[in-house]
């Protein structure tokens, strides 16, 4: 699926394949610009899966006085609803006042930006809460009476990186998951860049712009593959979130105040459980090897239990994943105030190419972050098409109305056979793309053997030639989050179907 490699060479070589890099790769396809998108791993497969799952302002950002990426990630919520809606949707927050914590009027004041910092027409604006008679209030201690509503989104971190990544395909870029970047240098004005697909021996290919978008790695980047300055302004964060089962009925979620001064988002997840994070930790170790800790954990069950009426312990832990994040160092002391605003930074050699290094950023602002690096390479590219990406639906996001109840109907409209749940995920995750997965179909048995949690062979044999999956991993935890659906041996089994019965040449 990753297409025939260039003859000639790429107006842009990027290294990474989280969402800045899926973003950038998409924003520059579209405008006409040959694009090669190189990444180690699966896509996603780092930071990128392991956010909070969240489409937000970012409300705490304000005490730090960050307005403008306040702003543009409020902007951007309403965006990504209109052009993802498979994929992302409205949610509900309630922040219980905690009057030794924050004063009611800063909360109020706060509120009150957050409403009108930016244009918004489908999420409705802040409100109070009697918690004593809202039923929000009912899965809190009584001790809290008084709160506050407000809105954001949650957005399915990992499926928007790849459908990033489709729209890019589609609109020519070279798509290359596993497959790593080694290391370039300057050859006649172009990048000479070395890379090594998993199992095979190195290719070298051309390219007059590198877009360093490794994430945690992008300094290893500069150091090892390119021989640069290793940056002074990066920062590793680590972050870790847990997965314990449903907590309260309803679909809102909470945003806690901690004694720290940190919050924390207790958010509904995937029917059945409740998510909850983020801790702020300085990171100096191995990205990939990155873990929660027992004080981490305890820490989240903390924070929950302080809240809830029901208590949160370790032991009932589900699932918990860490992501370390590369944020930009404003000398901050305390990593949770560190700013989440995107840095660009463009290096070249004497005379050499250019390499533009993205350094912080937050899932919410990507599409923006993208947009503002090629206005910033735009002077050393061929000539090319302007900004396009706001009102262009990602792949299956052209769901009628938006509305996926609706489109979920549809689909069981026209396979009465499909069960109501499937026919839910199927929307949920695929948009009108699940309408390519079921062609042909005429009953549950064309769509094969389920392997588990309603996973199916078809859908298996869509993602591996559609969407680059190759391991049970891939599929599971970044295409969709059935691991947590399945029995304990799925992952092996979904393994071995995989080794035995898909084609799995590198595309």
């Amino acid at each position: 699926m990753h297409g025939a490699m260039s003859n000639g060479p790429y107006d842009l070589l990027i290294i990474g394949g989280g969402i800045n890099g899926a973003g950038i790769a998409r924003d520059a396809a579209g405008r006409g610009l040959r694009v090669l998108l190189v990444e180690r791993d699966d896509l996603a497969n780092g930071t990128s899966s392991r956010s909070s799952k969240l489409v937000h302002g970012g409300l705490r950002y304000l005490e730090q006085y960050e307005f403008r990426l306040v702003r543009e990630a409020l902007a951007e919520r309403e965006v990504l609803l209109s052009i993802a809606p498979h994929v992302t949707r409205p949610l509900t927050f309630v922040l219980p006042h905690d009057s030794g914590l924050r004063p009611a009027w800063m909360i109020r004041a706060g509120l009150f930006l957050y409403d009108h910092l930016a244009k918004r027409s489908r999420l409705p604006g802040s409100r109070s809460l009697d918690l004593g008679r809202a039923p929000e209030g009912k899965p809190l201690k009584p001790v809290f009476r008084r709160g506050f509503a407000y809105s954001d989104c949650w957005v399915d971190d990992s499926r928007l990186v790849v459908l990033n990544a489709i729209d890019a395909h589609e609109r020519g870029a070279v798509i290359r998951p596993r497959c790593r970047f080694l290391s370039a240098t300057p050859e006649n004005g172009l990048w000479a860049a070395r890379i090594r697909p998993v199992g095979n021996e190195p290719e070298t290919v051309l390219a007059r712009v590198l877009v360093n978008a490794a994430g945690p790695w992008v300094e290893q980047v500069l150091h090892d593959g390119l021989h640069l300055p290793r940056p002074r302004n990066l920062r590793l964060v680590k972050g870790s979130h847990i997965v314990v089962p449903r907590l309260y009925p309803g679909e809102q979620a909470y945003i806690l105040q901690n004694p720290d001064r940190r919050v924390v988002f207790v958010i509904p997840f995937e029917q059945r459980f409740t998510l909850i994070g983020t801790t702020d930790i300085p990171f100096d170790g191995d990205p990939a090897q990155v873990a929660i800790s027992a004080e981490e954990t305890a820490y989240l069950c903390d924070a929950a239990s302080r809240f809830l009426t029901i208590p949160v312990r370790p032991a009932e832990v589900a699932w918990a994943y860490s992501g370390v994040r590369p944020l930009y160092d404003d000398a901050s002391a305390d990593p949770s105030t560190i700013t989440r605003d995107y840095v660009f930074d463009i290096m070249a050699g004497e005379g050499g190419p250019p390499v533009l290094s993205v350094f912080g950023g937050k899932i919410t602002t990507y599409r923006r972050l993208a947009e503002h690096a090629l206005a910033k390479l735009r002077p050393l590219l061929p000539a090319h098409n302007g900004p396009w990406t706001s009102h262009a639906p990602l792949p299956g996001g052209d769901v009628p109305g938006g509305d996926c109840t609706a489109f979920a109907a549809t689909l069981q409209s026209g396979a009465p056979w499909l069960p109501a749940e499937l026919a839910r995920r199927l929307a949920r995750t695929y948009g009108t793309r699940a309408e390519r997965l079921l062609q042909g179909a005429s009953g549950l048995a064309d769509l094969g053997r389920d392997l588990g949690a309603g996973l199916t062979e078809r859908e298996v044999a869509y993602l591996v030639e559609h969407e680059w999956a190759r391991t049970a991993d891939d599929i599971l935890w970044r295409r969709s989050k059935l691991g947590l659906a399945g029995d304990a041996a799925l992952g092996s089994r979904l393994d071995d179907y995989l080794a035995a019965k898909v084609n799995m040449t590198a595309r």
